[in-house]
């Protein structure tokens, strides 16, 4: 009988939980990789530890140039958010350096869930402080209500997706809008639902950035389906977003 592996870590401030409940190869060398891939990530791109690619770039101790290929990647990612969010999602907020979060915790997961992908999982979910990437489905993923924390708004039904929610009922004003440098504060939440954690999760940022458009810019975005919560209590839900 093949192992069934669940296991919980803490990493980059939030719990993050592997489910497989379908494999065909034992997995368990595999989820060790990923933990290992992710605690790597942390250390490579935290703004809080000293050591960090990010922060020795912010203190110029790095050249652009002898960045790593990852860190790269990321900052291409953050640069065609700000295009297309017309500013809205930035990592240069002013007197702060670079802070590439907003990007990493999302492309970070996705990699992770494709190392299980190629080692073997066919049906599994990766939780990542309620951002998910679900292959295999379906799964029913729950969107917390922004204001009752023992209450949901809204259920979805995924298979082969990601999902991830920007928001401020857990960490306060820590989404800023690029273009004016204030906490953005025009939606309670914003889910948006895409084919990888990378794209769901940098569009639900931008998207809370730009405030009450958000949630129609998101829409609009290739392959989204966006569930969101106004300031004013109002719902947004895309044509074809899954409901369960």
């Amino acid at each position: 009988m093949l192992d069934n592996p669940r296991r919980v870590e803490h990493i980059m401030g939030f719990p993050i939980s592997i489910d497989i409940r379908a494999t065909t190869s034992p997995l368990g060398p595999a989820v060790d990789h990923a933990f290992d891939w992710l605690r790597e990530v942390d250390a490579r791109f935290s703004p809080f530890r000293e050591d960090s690619e990010v922060s020795r770039l912010n203190r110029a101790e790095l050249t652009p140039a002898e960045l790593s290929d990852d860190f790269i990647e990321v900052l291409a990612v953050c640069r065609r958010y700000e295009e297309r969010s017309g500013g809205a999602f930035s990592v240069r907020l002013p007197g702060r350096g670079v802070d590439p979060c907003a990007v990493v915790k999302g492309w970070a997961v996705q990699r992770a869930a494709e190392t299980l992908m190629d080692a073997g999982a066919r049906r599994f979910c990766v939780n990542a402080g309620g951002d998910v990437v679900a292959a295999g489905g379906p799964w029913r993923v729950g969107v917390r209500h922004p204001e009752r924390i023992d209450q949901l708004c809204a259920v979805l039904s995924v298979e082969d997706a990601a999902v991830a929610t920007s928001g401020r009922y857990e960490r306060g004003n820590h989404i800023f809008d690029g273009r004016t440098g204030a906490p953005a504060t025009g939606l309670k939440s914003v889910t948006v639902v895409a084919d990888t954690l990378t794209i769901a999760d940098t569009t639900a940022t931008a998207a809370f950035a730009m405030g009450a458009d958000g949630p129609e810019w998101a829409a609009a975005q290739p392959g989204c389906e966006v569930f969101a919560v106004t300031a004013d209590n109002r719902v947004f839900r895309s044509e074809n977003l899954p409901l369960a």
